[in-house]
């Protein structure tokens, strides 16, 4: 299988975190490209030119990272990072919910690439508001977030670390106390080391 990737995109940091923990990396080839550039090869596999994009064994193109996290989630059984009980919805909600604060973080980086006088100060605004709003729920139930190791999990680190990268201006800790302490010992897993943007 390859897995297209950049190695600043959180999105692709989730499929490549799953790679680690379920032990693929024998079976998976990872292939840096640049969103940015023209890269057919990028393109073929997925037409958006979005990364992450996953060619399979069959070579058949899978994505997004939602997509790509739960089909290499599948092709062992350990460990299971999307339950099949009845917290599976729980699980999958939430990491939509931390796959929120990704887009909101992302579209807030793209915007503060546009000059100045074409950004627009409401949407940044909302962006960072929903970015903290959201965190703060999670302050208040962090229950799909803890034990087993799970898919949210891993959406949550890569949403907070790629706050911590790109947006540092924005202090999501503050107020949040059990989200931060639960960032820091999530910080520390060997998947999450071996795929920090910041020592690329």
């Amino acid at each position: 299988m390859k897995l297209y990737f950049a190695n600043t995109s959180p999105y692709a940091r989730k499929a490549r975190m799953v790679i680690h923990e379920k032990d693929l990396e024998p079976q998976v080839e990872c292939i840096f490209r640049n969103p940015f550039e023209e890269s057919p090869d990028l393109k073929q596999a997925n037409p958006l030119g979005k990364v992450p994009a996953l060619i399979t064994a069959e070579g058949q193109a899978v994505f997004d990272s939602p997509v790509i996290c739960a089909f290499l989630d599948a092709l062992t059984p350990e460990p299971r990072l999307i339950p099949d009980d009845g917290t599976r919805w729980h699980v999958l909600t939430a990491e939509a919910l931390a796959d929120g604060i990704l887009d909101a973080a992302f579209a807030i980086v793209m915007e503060r690439r546009r000059p100045e006088e074409q950004q627009s100060p409401m949407w940044l605004e909302r962006w960072e508001t929903a970015i903290l709003r959201t965190v703060s729920a999670l302050e208040a139930d962090l229950s799909a977030f803890t034990g087993n190791l799970n898919l949210a999990q891993i959406a949550l680190g890569a949403a907070l670390g790629y706050l911590d990268f790109r947006l540092p201006d924005i202090d999501w800790r503050t107020g949040d106390p059990k989200v931060s302490a639960w960032f820091a010992e999530f910080a520390e897993r060997p998947a999450m080391k071996a795929t920090d943007p910041a020592s690329a």
